[in-house]
């Protein structure tokens, strides 16, 4: 579990706040998105992102992890086959809060949060690939003119020499 940030707590007490974390983040894997108020879905991110970091490993020590969160064992099976193989090309941003109107009763500021089951665009995989391959040539270059000035010269005289012997 997250640490919990200074100030008021959205619970009564530390065991009743972790519950209801649990609790959201339950209901959050069973149905895709759930509607909330905009503390506790700020609050629930880092939670629900590091559960499905660790379905994305998939080794019994992570599975057993999430398991002291979420007691639902038919949740953490689909936690660990369905939602981690969305989420495999992903490298974070699982999920997404979108801010909602108000609730009517208190006016307390509300929140959707929702798995992003999106496919990674191929977009901005493609510009990624393309940072990572001019950074490598960057990294690359400086050493390979130096070591390529050298031995310029002694591959050219030893093209000389089969030529020579060809005569």
């Amino acid at each position: 579990m997250p640490t919990p940030k200074k100030g008021p707590r959205l619970a009564s007490s530390p065991a009743h706040e972790r519950l209801m974390l649990a609790n959201m983040a339950t209901s959050l894997f069973q149905n895709g998105r759930i509607t909330t108020t905009l503390p506790k879905a700020k609050r629930l991110r880092p939670l629900a992102e590091r559960l499905i970091t660790f379905a994305k490993r998939g080794d019994l020590h992570s599975r057993r992890r999430v398991m002291r969160v979420i007691r639902n064992k038919s949740v953490v099976h689909a936690l660990f086959t369905q939602i981690a193989e969305q989420m495999e090309q992903r490298e974070g941003g699982y999920t997404r809060i979108v801010k909602i109107a108000p609730r009517r009763g208190d006016a307390t500021p509300a929140a959707i949060i929702e798995l992003v089951t999106e496919p990674v665009s191929p977009k901005q995989a493609v510009v990624k690939e393309a940072e990572a391959a001019t950074k490598v040539a960057e990294a690359t270059e400086a050493p390979v003119t130096e070591a390529t000035e050298a031995p310029a010269e002694a591959p050219a005289e030893t093209a000389e020499a089969p030529a020579e012997n060809a005569e």
